[in-house]
């Protein structure tokens, strides 16, 4: 790869995962400042939800930081940040919903979600290390570590691909359970959507940038490289 070509590479590295956080920042700001026709709050969105699909096992718990909401499969439950936690926005009930469809997930033991459960110590490992085994290869010239590197990226990059359709159903979920529970009307389900796909798009992003590392060491250990 050229000079111009591998600086062309590495800024859309940078560009795409930058482009996807401020589409998620700009359009969370913009919709966490208007409120759904229910005005309940993002706890009480997931509380409903939760106790319509009969998870009463699973709790609600407020965490620090701005958009740090996530599900924890291990203690059965959905953490909020402060603002969706309180929040009674379009935001807080999209995300707030978006998390419970990762409980319902785990209660019907969703296929994408058990595989990805299951990927996650080798994908831990890829992540830590295929780059140090991958340059280590480079500078000795030892091929079969670069190779050894490569296959411990190629699960962490797997990893990357399979949160796609376990992200993508939870916002499924999410969009069917609001309407459903009437936490929003039917003239709301646009701009719930948009929030949902915006969140999205950084699962696509990581995926991307990942896959396309993966492909570029790949080309490095088939092609040969002229000295």
């Amino acid at each position: 790869m050229s000079l111009g070509g591998y600086l062309v590479y590495l800024a859309l590295l940078i560009v795409i995962p930058l482009w996807a956080q401020s589409k998620v920042k700009s359009t969370y700001k913009k919709y966490s400042k208007v409120a759904t026709s229910s005005y309940m709050t993002g706890a009480q969105v997931a509380r409903k939800i939760l106790d319509d699909n009969g998870l009463y096992n699973v709790s609600i718990e407020e965490t620090r930081g701005m958009l740090s909401d996530h599900y924890d499969p291990r203690k059965k439950v959905v953490r909020l940040s402060s603002g969706n936690y309180h929040g009674q926005s379009m935001a807080a009930s999209a995300i707030a919903a978006h998390e419970v469809g990762h409980a319902i997930q785990d209660a019907e033991a969703y296929a994408f979600l058990r595989f990805r459960h299951a990927l996650v110590p080798v994908a831990n490992l890829g992540s830590n290390f295929s780059f140090i085994l991958i340059l280590a290869g480079i500078f000795l010239g030892l091929m079969n570590l670069v190779f050894v590197g490569i296959v411990f990226m190629s699960f962490a990059v797997l990893f990357q691909l399979v949160t796609l359709p376990v992200e993508f159903n939870a916002s499924n979920r999410a969009m069917a359970q609001l309407v459903s529970s009437g936490v929003i009307r039917n003239n709301e389900e646009r701009d719930t959507k948009k929030v949902l796909n915006a969140a999205a798009l950084t699962y696509v992003a990581a995926a991307l940038v990942a896959l396309a590392e993966l492909v570029r060491f790949i080309l490095m250990f088939l092609v040969p490289q002229d000295d």
